[in-house]
């Protein structure tokens, strides 16, 4: 039978399955020459061996595996139980002997410490910090067998479990092993980041120190000096005030001593001590390849290396810097959808835009990836004084805290140095700048000429014809070939797109956005503060807004559904695969179905998060629609949506009547109700069409998809792939080579895809940040904000209290009449809900953003930009929602059960 103990020097990454990523990562250092303790392991196949003996841990294994991350009080009944009989049961004598005679031959006179080591621990992409036990100080032969067992039964720690739940990872597939080392009695100890974990710098050389042991930090019993490097120089030393201490005991464990109040307000590490600690740290990131977060100990003169794991929650960096200092902006913020998207929706987009496409290159070059996001690189365009200024101001009403973000960073004097310095990047920017300005000039005649258009309903259909023209182009062309040339026509389409927009959508539209302005400006400066109501009343019920009438459809299917509550309980019970069938068999069932294919028709190709095209749309997953629809049934009266509709139309044609009444009274009120008038014409008829080049864009990515998916089809079929929507993980280009036999080891590829996607899932993209990996956040200005209440952005005015309603995907969104709903986003896919909320609360979003918009149209108000509001507020919280002012109050009021 092998063996159940490895020397650590024997051991590196690639013992991981036998020892853990704890030990894997130390022996691993140690065989570099780090300084890290001597020690042995005892591998994973000691652990098997051990609960082996066990009858119990089949029946253990299968609780766990029913257990779901909110059963808190069951995870710690069932934790404790399995430790207790863990520590219950006797070592086999044959590990028994073999643990000992380790321990003998590395010498029975020292104090050793104990550490578990799981094989899910300090991975990559999982760190586990903190989940398993370590015992310190551990003397003779009966202690280190305790402290193996102890070790051993810690793989089920509360936390532990739920960590694993929370994950992913599998109670059975984990397995830990014990490393046993020779104890460094440090007199100095703590933890060293080579990036700040808290801004992401990866610059900054973060390290915390106190006296004693390092369990001191650990357990949060003191406060641990604070100390940054960065370029090799100490920029923030943060003394903080040691009163105790954790040393070792005489006969075994550990002894908390207070501490003089001299001792523990001195510095833990001379500033050399600092610069020789940060040296160390950064010739361990450079052996590991990333960032670590890495356990040390002072004995002496002399720093031990205790622990070193990848630093997991860093977000990642775009691929292929060039060493300028760059700033990155999160074009999923501006989009309203941040979730994570797979390769192929990620290569769309940057073939979409063009921005610092090279010849020959597909994509453009001023929208880059990271952590499964895209952000939108403006840099060179900010070496130009007029940008920095420009890009901030334009961005305040999509993201008011990007826009702050950007502009700190913009300012800064690093960067501005860096801006002088690059002169002939500039230069290199001339011509694109030349272009964009050209672009303008060359669009003013036709913006002048629709905005004074004799017929602007006409403008609005010939847009819409444009896009019913360019959609049936696009399914005709890319059905009527298959292989690599039919995704050489979708790329070759993507491309084209920006060109298309410019010449047949963005004159509407420009025309649209420049009236709103001039209303807000003109109506502010003539009529005066107190008009703007008014003014903001002209947006509702907009004529031609395809997203407003997909949500009137909505409500029209939940009044036919009305009347058929065994229908109605058919839908909230329904699955995909049966979805149609089903409804023939219950009263009202047939002429529901007829509706709902008409919607399917029209609307069919969304769905939340639908600019990624690899997410399933409602044609495909119809069940996804259900709560939506059931939620508008239950919390309105029949016909509400039609009448509120109308009633929004009707304001904005009396606030437009208000409006020029009120200019008849000023001076030279003639001209101004003239000019007016006319831009109130200009805004009712085109703004509608601001839904409309997102609306083509999903109807031709469905098309996409659809061909794609059937390409996946034939590679599956041929053998090359496992599942069609392998191809998901693949970009455009690689899927030409794949069809064209020139992309080797597909396979392996797509797998370590879909293991980056699974992580960058759980992962929350921040707005703004460098390409030092620093995020930047921006801040809100303005409005007093009651204690314990939460500021955001306003973005649609009222006042309205409510019970929370979290949702973070459309699946979840069974409304109920009066709820709040509280989002991470809303795209036009989540638009069914507005009818059933009384207002909204979310985490992105700013001014003319989709949200923000279709709330001022239903006329519900709306704050936006709350950080982690999908976290903070909970179901069933009554809470006030102040559109005016940006405010969210948790009132007290008794919880909705």
């Amino acid at each position: 039978m092998a063996g159940v103990v490895m020397h650590l020097h024997e051991i590196d990454r690639r013992n991981l399955p036998e020892v853990g990523g704890k030990a894997a990562n130390l022996g691993e250092l140690l065989r570099a020459g780090f300084p890290v303790p001597e020690g042995f392991c005892i591998t994973t196949e000691a652990y098997r061996r051990f609960i082996e003996t066990s009858e119990d841990m089949k029946r253990f294994f299968d609780s766990l595996d029913r257990l779901r991350p909110g059963q808190l009080e069951d995870v710690r009944i069932m934790g404790r139980q399995i430790r207790d009989h863990l520590q219950s049961l006797p070592i086999p004598a044959d590990l028994e002997a073999e643990i000992i005679g380790a321990w003998e031959q590395s010498g029975q006179e020292h104090a050793y410490a104990v550490r578990s080591s799981a094989t899910a621990e300090d991975l990559p992409t999982a760190s586990f910090a903190g989940q398993q036990d370590t015992i310190l100080n551990v003397q003779g032969a009966a202690r280190l067998l305790e402290a193996v067992k102890r070790c051993w039964a810690s793989l089920f720690t509360d936390r532990a479990i739920l960590y694993r739940i929370k994950n992913g990872f599998a109670h059975r597939t984990v397995f830990l092993s014990v490393m046993v080392q020779k104890m460094v009695m440090s007199e100095v100890s703590g933890i060293l980041f080579t990036a700040d974990p808290v801004s992401g710098h990866r610059g900054t050389i973060s390290i915390e120190a106190g006296f004693g042991l390092g369990e001191a930090l650990v357990s949060g019993i003191v406060s641990a000096d604070l100390y940054q490097v960065r370029n090799g120089e100490i920029v923030k030393k943060q003394i903080s005030e040691k009163n105790k201490v954790i040393l070792p005991a005489r006969n075994g464990g550990m002894e908390v001593v207070e501490l003089s109040p001299e001792l523990g307000r001195k510095q833990a590490l001379s500033d050399e001590q600092i610069l020789k600690l940060a040296e160390l740290g950064k010739k361990i990131e450079c052996h590991c390849g990333a960032a670590q977060d890495i356990e040390w100990g002072l004995s002496g003169d002399r720093f031990f290396v205790l622990q070193s794991r990848p630093i997991t929650t860093l977000f990642p960096l775009p691929p292929h810097l060039d060493g300028r200092l760059r700033v990155f902006c999160s074009f999923g913020h501006t989009q309203m959808m941040t979730d994570a998207m797979k390769p192929l929706a990620l290569s769309v987009w940057r073939t979409l835009m063009p921005l610092g496409r090279r010849s020959g290159d597909s994509r453009g070059r001023m929208l880059v990836e990271a952590g499964g996001r895209l952000y939108f690189d403006p840099t060179e365009l900010m070496y130009w004084k007029v940008f920095r200024k420009g890009l901030p101001r334009s961005l305040k009403s999509n993201d008011e805290l990007m826009s702050d973000a950007l502009s700190r960073f913009l300012a800064r004097e690093d960067f501005l140095k860096e801006a002088a310095l690059y002169r002939a990047s500039k230069c290199k920017m001339i011509p694109l700048i030349g272009i964009f300005y050209f672009s303008m000039l060359k669009g003013y005649p036709r913006l002048i000429k629709t905005m004074f258009s004799k017929n602007l309903q006409d403008v609005a259909r010939r847009a819409e014809a444009a896009v019913e023209k360019a959609v049936a182009r696009c399914q005709n062309e890319i059905f009527s070939v298959n292989g690599p040339e039919r995704i050489k026509r979708i790329r070759a389409r993507i491309a084209n797109w920006i060109s298309f927009y410019g010449r047949e959508l963005a004159p509407g539209l420009l025309a649209a956005f420049v009236a709103q302005r001039m209303l807000l400006h003109l109506g502010k400066k003539w009529l005066g503060e107190d008009q703007a109501e008014k003014i903001a009343a002209l947006n509702k019920s907009l004529p031609g807004n395809v997203t407003s009438e997909m949500g009137l459809m909505i409500g029209d299917l939940a009044d036919l559904l009305r009347p058929y509550p065994q229908l109605a309980a058919y839908l909230d019970r329904a699955e995909d695969r049966t979805f149609y069938e089903g409804l023939v068999l219950f009263p009202g069932g047939s002429e529901f179905k007829k509706e709902l294919h008409r919607f399917m028709e029209r609307y069919g190709m969304r769905c939340p998060g639908e600019i990624d095209l690899t997410r399933k749309r409602w044609r495909e997953s119809p069940t996804m629609l259900v709560p939506s629809i059931l939620s508008h049934m239950r919390s309105n009266e029949p016909g509400e949506h039609r009448k509120k509709f109308n009633r929004g139309k009707k304001e904005a044609e009396e606030a437009a009547q208000e409006i020029l009444a009120c200019l008849r009274k000023k001076r030279g009120g003639y001209l101004k109700r003239k000019w007016i008038s006319r831009l109130i014409a200009v805004y009712r008829n085109l703004m509608g069409l601001r839904e409309l080049p997102k609306y083509m864009i999903i109807r031709c990515f469905d098309h996409y998809r659809q061909a794609i998916l059937e390409e996946g089809r034939f590679l599956r079929e041929r053998g090359t792939i496992e599942h069609e929507e392998d191809l998901f993980y693949l970009t455009l280009d690689e899927i030409i080579a794949l069809l064209e036999n020139r992309l080797e080891d597909v396979a392996r590829l797509i797998a370590m895809r879909k293991q980056e996607f699974a992580r960058y899932e759980k992962m929350t993209p921040p707005r703004v940040m460098t390409s030092e990996g620093e995020v930047i956040t921006g801040r809100r200005s303005g409005v007093q904000v009651p204690p314990g209440a939460l500021s955001g952005i306003p973005v649609s005015p009222g006042l309205a209290e409510g019970y929370v309603k979290v949702v973070r995907n459309l699946e979840e969104g069974n409304l109920e009449k009066g709820d709040i709903l509280v989002a991470p986003y809303t795209d036009p896919g989540w638009t069914p809900l507005f009818h059933s909320a009384r207002a909204l609360i979310m985490e992105a979003g700013g001014l003319m953003t989709h949200g923000s918009v279709v709330a001022r149209e239903y006329g519900i108000p709306a704050v936006v930009g709350i950080d982690r509001a999908t976290e903070r507020l909970k179901d069933g919280q009554f809470v006030r929602v102040d559109g005016t002012q940006g405010v969210v109050e948790i009132l007290e009021q008794p919880a909705k059960i």
